[in-house]
């Protein structure tokens, strides 16, 4: 069984932002490096016209189209979302949730036109907008959950599309939280957006996690992570985790301007976890602290033949950490 394996564009997401690569660069190298199929996220693109608000169905036909020309196929479209905002002083909550389920239906008629069949959107990208992210209020929030997620589904199967859960952030994360949605929902066409390296933010081991979830994935993110100790790491703010400012010593005789230094450092991409025990990082595929063999393995003896995407945000330079995490991931699969 060969591997169906791809990338997303936020694997090279940062050359869209320096201007080097455009989307469809990033689509030609897709295609150049064997990738099976092609995941879209909104960073860098200009998916909303200029004034933020109306969709840019141009862009989204010249995708389309230029898929067509190089024999891409488009597999998912992958949106970060929240319907629990809470009411403030001009809106609702209620008025909140319809905002952004009208928001997400935007994204998901942009996807249709590109000729995509899937949909990842989130409940709640991150953690809860207040902070509280426990087992009591996800269970507060639970019906709207299921709620949003039956209103997209129903949505997205008039335009013969799928719709995917992914385990992300701190709050709607984790194995059982998100198969519990899922089953809730019960709509024919929602499965899971199973990332494998997600289940690290709350704190649940990956390989555990990957084998309840795999057989409710409809589409696999793979990546990897380093794993460090909080208190064996040079403080170092970042998603999640923030560290008291004062725990570096300031020098006897500064000699250049601290400051202004930092702020020319390229960014670590922490990320902290629920446990606030440990920060992870981004690794190539093969070469964080991950049990990648295991982990691909039991995707593979699963008998999941559809759509894995490979994720890359490590700190390393993209279009080589996006390459050799493509060639490792196959090294494995065609060795477990």
């Amino acid at each position: 069984m060969a591997m169906n394996l791809g990338i997303s564009s936020y694997c090279l997401s940062r050359k869209l932002y320096t201007n080097e690569m455009t989307l469809f660069d990033i689509m030609d190298w897709a295609k150049e490096h064997d990738c099976t199929h092609f995941e879209i996220v909104p960073f860098g693109l200009p998916l909303m016209k200029e004034d933020g608000k109306t969709p840019n169905t141009e862009f989204a036909e010249q995708v389309r189209d230029h898929a067509e020309k190089i024999g891409l196929k488009l597999s998912a479209f992958s949106l970060n979302a929240c319907v629990i905002r809470p009411a403030d002083e001009d809106e609702t909550k209620e008025e909140k949730y319809e905002k952004e389920i009208a928001r997400i239906k935007d994204y998901m008629n942009l996807a249709h036109i590109m000729g995509i069949k899937k949909m990842r959107h989130d409940t709640c990208s991150g953690q809860h907008p207040l902070g509280n992210n426990t087992p009591e209020q996800f269970e507060e929030d639970f019906p709207i959950f299921v709620k949003a997620v039956q209103e997209m589904a129903d949505y997205a199967a008039t335009l013969g599309m799928s719709t995917t859960l992914e385990n992300h952030g701190l709050y709607v994360n984790g194995a059982d939280r998100l198969i519990r949605i899922l089953k809730a929902a019960n709509r024919p066409n929602v499965g899971l957006t199973m990332d494998v390296g997600n289940y690290l933010c709350v704190d649940e081991d990956p390989v555990v996690a990957v084998g309840k979830a795999v057989k409710y994935a409809d589409m696999i993110h793979l990546k990897d992570f380093y794993i460090r100790s909080n208190e064996r790491m040079l403080p170092q703010n970042g998603m999640y985790v923030n560290f008291p400012t004062n725990m570096s010593k300031p020098a006897a005789e500064p000699k250049r301007n601290a400051e202004e230094e930092k702020k020319k450092m390229p960014s670590f991409g922490y990320v902290g976890t629920a446990a606030r025990n440990k920060i992870l990082r981004g690794a190539i595929i093969g070469q964080g602290d991950m049990d990648m063999w295991k982990i691909i393995e039991i995707i593979k003896k699963s008998g999941y033949e559809k759509e894995i995407s490979l994720e890359f945000e490590g700190m390393e330079d993209c279009v080589a950490g996006t390459y050799y995490g493509l060639e490792t991931a196959r090294y494995i699969w065609d060795r477990v």
